[in-house]
């Protein structure tokens, strides 16, 4: 049997929107109409698409979206078990097997996140900017199973109830550990909008930000101020998997999966979020270092390597342990690193989330990060770097988590 190698050939999305503000369309729309796109872009029809791959509990089954896009067969359907943003990466490498076994041709692995209509994963559905209800109701069967999958039943007694609190303490123990600064984690999030402001997709792209700005906006979890945290989203995007052969005949250029890894540490569980028997030594890090030496040496590849990079950004804190995680730093440095300026677009040595990121793009659980290293590496991001060759893609830390390596065909 001739050894078949998947490669990206297609993405899209929809309209990205502050959470609320995206109209009458629902959720399952917005995925229909990221698939199509994508499907598009790749220069194909639906007819050719056999496949669909999703992460994190995802509402939108791929066995609706198959009967209502009209697939003639639906030979895959997957969705990953890293939680939350942790399995975007993952959905790809899964799609890429998919492919390289036989079991698709054409696979789809889309993400939509409708939070005006949904409200925040990880919320069990309460509107936080609605007034407290004189009578509120119990939580659903659904919304308890959710809370129990995260461990989270550890942790609401102290009243670690959401994400920003969460990835603040492993952040606020770097800083205790190594004299990270709130600024250095302004200057990312600086850097990042200002990517977003060249990103017509992009929610924050028409609002400047100073580091000025990000040092003066309201603390929401210690360190995180509001500028440190992702957007709340709606939304919707999607990427082509298929085999070399298949791209050879398409319109738009593809790109190759190098490597992909997922996972997680021994007894990592979720994660900082519950607490549960991270070790103390990875307990200041993104949980990534193990998955991140997988990755480079299945690659046969090295920080020095990658050219541009898309890293999940949740959270400022969480971007700058993947930094130390992936070896671009030595741990500890990741303050020191960003300060130097080496994420910039303009003139730095890794530009990182040239599309603005969750931070000031949007928060599509980091799938959108993916169609940015495609974009990256065929020329038409709209912060371009020249001759970009090698793409790291990472999904969340601090939790379970995937990348993947992309390059240049």
């Amino acid at each position: 049997m001739t050894q078949r190698h998947a490669q990206l050939v297609g993405v899209g999305e929809s309209q990205y929107t502050r959470w609320g503000k995206i109209g009458d369309v629902t959720e399952h729309a917005l995925a229909c109409q990221a698939i199509q796109r994508a499907v598009a872009d790749a220069g194909l029809s639906l007819d050719d698409v056999d496949g669909l791959a999703s992460f994190a509990e995802d509402r939108n089954e791929a066995v609706f979206l198959a009967a209502e896009l009209g697939l003639p067969a639906l030979r895959f359907a997957n969705m990953v078990w890293m939680p939350g943003g942790g399995g975007g990466c993952a959905a790809v490498s899964n799609a890429a097997m998919a492919v390289e076994t036989g079991q698709a041709e054409v696979v789809v692995v889309y993400r939509s996140l409708c939070q005006g209509q949904f409200f925040r994963f990880g919320s069990a559905g309460v509107d936080a900017s609605a007034p407290a209800p004189a009578n509120p109701k119990p939580p659903t069967v659904q919304q308890a199973n959710s809370l129990l999958l995260a461990s989270l039943g550890f942790a609401m007694p102290f009243g670690l109830l959401m994400a920003a609190a969460a990835y603040a303490l492993p952040t606020r123990r770097h800083m205790h550990l190594y004299g990270t600064t709130s600024k250095q984690l302004g200057m990312l999030a600086v850097t990042f909008r200002e990517h977003a402001s060249r990103n017509p997709r992009a929610v924050m792209g028409g609002r400047p930000m100073t580091l000025e700005d990000h040092q003066a906006s309201p603390m929401i979890a210690d360190p995180h101020r509001l500028f440190d945290c992702c957007l709340e989203s709606d939304g919707a995007c999607a990427v082509v998997v298929t085999t070399a052969e298949r791209a050879r005949d398409l319109a738009a250029r593809p790109i190759e999966i190098l490597a992909s890894e997922q996972g997680a540490p021994k007894g990592y569980a979720f994660g900082p979020f519950s607490n549960a028997n991270v070790a103390d030594e990875i307990y200041a890090t993104g949980g990534g270092e193990e998955m991140a030496k997988r990755l480079w040496a299945k690659a046969g590849l090295g920080p020095a390597d990658v050219d541009v990079a898309q890293l999940y950004d949740h959270f400022t804190g969480c971007v700058l342990m993947q930094l130390e995680d992936y070896g671009f730093c030595e741990r500890g440095e990741g303050g020191s690193f960003i300060e130097s300026g080496a994420l910039s677009w303009h003139g730095g040595s890794l530009p990182t989330n040239t599309h603005g990121g969750s931070l000031s793009e949007a928060y599509i659980h980091g799938l959108n990060h993916v169609v940015e290293g495609v974009r990256a590496l065929r020329g038409d991001s709209t912060s371009p770097v020249e001759n970009a060759e090698v793409c790291l893609v990472t999904s969340a830390a601090c939790v379970p988590s995937s990348a993947v390596l992309l390059g240049r065909k």
